[in-house]
């Protein structure tokens, strides 16, 4: 290291060189009467890119770099990692790397401490460090690491300490010396910049990939939920299939087997109405399970997608009528008379199987709940583009909590009906899939003690042909 002395009456700044050239100059000591003699020597050296500059008791001293080609590349291969200086050319890293002041501290020295304005880049070029909030340590740091790379940029406070675990040897650059060397050399900040604008456009692009995977797994979650929400219905759907299986199918086969061995074993002692009464009992059990395993077929067909869709063009009125000709018995035992208003023509582009089913369920119901001599009324009227059918009835009505359960697999409520006619509730839902299958919608309204009315919409033929 070698040092030139100037007597001065005045400086004010410390200003900092890189070692550009070799220079032959073992010491010399000047003394200048005017400062502006030594300003001329100053210059001179300034632009040898020697040394740093230091002034103490009206001493200007000159300090030569004496780094080799070799220190000055290892520590230019390390600023090159950093991100800021990853776009900086040989020569001006060169620059910086000669700007790097060194250092060396103890084992369990304070570095600095959260909350100073230490505003400086540390290298680690021996040893290790931790940076920690009092006890609890974020991370360690080891050689050819580095620490507080944008306090070159940025004057906030630091966030945490840090301290050396061992004997550490450091290279620092402070933001002051920093910015001199930014003012001497554009060029340095020209190509910071430039590779600033080149990592923001990296960093947009990643956002809209970003973007574009948050995308997708915002439908792949939607998708998900859909699944679990679908295997929810299906599980529900064959809890509840088996629950009719284990419970609403049985009893009434227990029933007919009881009743059918009592007669086989003592038809003899039996008159002719006690035998009549068993035969009606038979029928009826037999009947309503008949009714309950179609109503389970149709529906496991439907579960599984072995019902497909075969629409063709019908008229409403005589769908009704058939269905209030094959109930008429069911009516006539609780004496309740049956209505009908429809126009003649209300065709409509439905799947006839489908369509009979829902009709058959809803009359059955009506008739079920209606007390003797009641009326349950059946309107077809026009509603835009939809055929309304509404099924009436005066009967014992629904509360408003179990309406909203209805047409919902898994929590759909059964009544029993006024002549303590049992159900599963399977045909409401059968209702709800058959009328949405074919395009229309179902509700149902209803008071306790006055009765109740499920309505359905179909598309007229005409819509269908538009």
């Amino acid at each position: 290291m070698f040092s030139l002395i100037f007597i001065a009456k005045s400086i004010s700044s410390i200003r900092s060189f890189k070692h550009s050239k070799k220079v032959n100059i073992n010491s010399a000591i000047c003394q200048f009467s005017i400062i502006h003699r030594a300003v001329l020597v100053v210059t001179k050296l300034k632009k040898l890119n020697l040394g740093a500059l230091s002034v103490n008791n009206h001493l200007l001293s000159f300090t030569m770099n004496s780094l080799s080609k070799h220190e000055i590349a290892n520590r230019a291969r390390i600023l090159k990692s950093i991100s800021i200086f990853k776009d900086l050319d040989e020569g001006l890293l060169g620059d910086i790397a000669a700007a790097l002041s060194e250092k060396t501290i103890e084992k369990d020295t304070l570095l600095f401490k959260k909350g100073d304005k230490d505003y400086a880049l540390y290298i680690i070029v021996n040893g290790s460090v931790k940076v920690h909030d009092g006890e609890h340590t974020f991370a360690t740091f080891g050689k050819n690491q580095y620490i507080g790379e944008y306090s070159l940029v940025d004057s906030t406070p630091r966030s945490a300490s840090v301290t050396s675990l061992e004997e550490t040897t450091l290279l620092g650059l402070d933001q002051k010396t920093f910015h001199n060397l930014i003012n001497t050399r554009n060029e340095i900040s020209n190509a910071m910049l430039k590779g600033l604008v080149l990592r923001l456009r990296d960093y947009n692009k990643l956002e809209a990939e970003l973007t574009h995977k948050n995308i997708e797994i915002e439908k792949q979650k939607i998708e998900l939920e859909k699944q679990r929400e679908e295997l929810e219905a299906l599980n529900s759907t064959k809890d509840k299939f088996f629950a009719i299986i284990a419970h609403d199918l049985k009893n009434p086969f227990s029933t007919v087997l009881g009743l059918s061995e009592l007669l086989a074993r003592e038809f003899e002692t039996f008159d002719s109405d006690s035998l009549k009464n068993f035969i009606t009992q038979i029928y009826k059990y037999s009947n309503n399970t008949f009714n309950l395993l179609e109503n389970l077929l149709q529906w496991s067909m439907v579960q599984t997608g072995r019902m497909p869709l075969h629409p063709t063009i019908i008229n409403l009125k005589h769908i009704i009528e058939e269905n209030l000709e094959l109930l008429a018995g069911n009516a006539k035992n609780k004496n309740i008379e049956m209505q009908i208003i429809s126009s003649n023509d209300c065709s409509s582009y439905v799947d006839i199987n489908q369509i009979t089913t829902v009709v058959r369920n809803l009359l059955s119901n009506a008739i079920k709940f209606t007390p003797n001599n009641g009326i349950v009324k059946v309107e077809v009227s026009d509603s835009d583009e939809f055929w309304r059918v509404s099924v009436k009835d005066n009967g014992i009505g629904i509360e408003q909590k179990d309406m909203d359960k209805l047409f919902l697999i898994d929590s759909n409520p059964t009544t029993i009906g006024t002549l303590q006619e049992k159900g599963t509730g399977l045909g409401l839902i059968l209702c709800k899939e058959f009328v949405e299958r074919n395009g229309g919608t179902i509700w149902v309204e209803s008071k306790p003690g006055k009765g109740s009315t499920f309505a359905f919409t179909v598309p007229k033929t005409d819509t269908i042909e538009k």
